[in-house]
């Protein structure tokens, strides 16, 4: 028998109350579950106050009723999803948990499907939480997006997934990245080459996105071509953006005339995307973020959808998460 992580007739509160024995008729989702990435476990056993092992093909849990019910559905869920093919990798076995774990009676298709894109090596983009799902189809059905949230919770990936597959789909003609090039502690002037050669570096998270989802060769033909654009925010001034799926990124870091400019661009048949994490500002204290303004003023505006995200749609390493819950304190 796999010993659980905590020894059985050891659960919190006190000696356990209640048994449960699930048989399970997949022994990858046996070797998944009770493998040697075993971050899941610990965050049922502790969020739910229970003990989880192993016997030949039976998984045992123990623990007061309530919370040894809520670990049963749990792992039937997760079973579920290993048949569908999801949940395959330790990272994304602890996602689904701890949205079931905080949201018991979530349906098994929100945890994720959905697939928008391919991506390099024979991957699919599709969200991954709740709040992704939620912000995927707030994309599909509004013309401007605002995405606030945390690095980490795919608010730039997720919208240049949507991005190619709308230019695939031709629901749009090109795409447009941009984001501000505002300084984080070393002065644009003292670096070397041309204007764009200064802020290219602001710009290489959104070529790291692209180049995920296209080869470079494709990704760098559609630059050359201008079907796709990455830009700074400074040269969006004066244009009219038509049929086009647009993406500011880091818009944290823009001024309330900057954001008025941005969202003044968009033309017929276009979409705006724009992401950002409010806790990030770097702009000087005396200048009030776009992005703030943006989202206290266009609540509630029709065809607009804003997107909120927290620490626990981090898809980046786990630590991450456990970062930010520690820097928000």
């Amino acid at each position: 028998m796999r010993p659980p992580r905590r020894a059985f007739g050891a659960a919190r509160g006190g000696p356990p109350r209640a048994t449960a024995r699930i048989d399970i008729a997949s022994p990858s989702f046996l070797a998944g579950f009770f493998g040697p990435m075993r971050e899941h476990l610990d965050e049922m056993e502790e969020s739910l106050a229970v003990c989880i092992g192993s016997r030949g093909n039976r998984v045992l849990v123990q623990g007061d009723e309530e919370g040894v019910e809520k670990a049963v559905r749990i792992i039937r869920r997760l079973e579920a999803l290993e048949r569908a093919g999801r949940a395959a990798d330790p990272a994304e076995w602890r996602r689904v948990v701890r949205s079931l774990v905080e949201e018991p009676a979530l349906p098994v298709e929100e945890l994720g499907g959905d697939a928008i894109a391919p991506a390099t090596g024979g991957r699919v983009i599709a969200p991954k939480s709740p709040a992704q799902k939620a912000y995927v189809a707030a994309i599909r059905r509004s013309d401007i997006v605002l995405a606030i949230g945390p690095a980490g919770t795919g608010k730039t990936y997720l919208a240049v997934a949507m991005a190619i597959a709308s230019l695939a789909q031709k629901k749009h003609r090109r795409i447009i990245l941009t984001r501000p090039a505002v300084e984080a502690g070393e002065k644009l002037g003292y670096l070397p080459g041309d204007f764009m050669e200064k802020v290219n570096p602001y710009l290489r998270p959104l070529y790291d996105a692209l180049h995920d989802m296209t080869d470079f060769a494709r990704s760098r033909s559609m630059i050359e071509r201008g079907v796709i654009e990455v830009a700074p925010l400074a040269f969006m001034r004066g244009r009219t953006l038509n049929s086009s799926f647009v993406i500011l990124d880091e818009a944290q870091n823009t001024s309330v005339p900057q954001m008025k400019m941005f969202l003044t661009r968009l033309g017929y048949d276009s979409k705006a995307v724009i992401a950002g994490d409010v806790t990030q500002v770097d702009l000087p204290p005396d200048i009030t973020s776009g992005l703030v303004d943006a989202r206290a003023r266009l609540q509630g505006v029709a065809g607009i959808d804003i997107c909120t995200f927290t620490e626990r749609d981090v898809v980046r390493h786990p630590l991450v998460q456990e970062i930010i819950r520690r820097y928000e304190k």
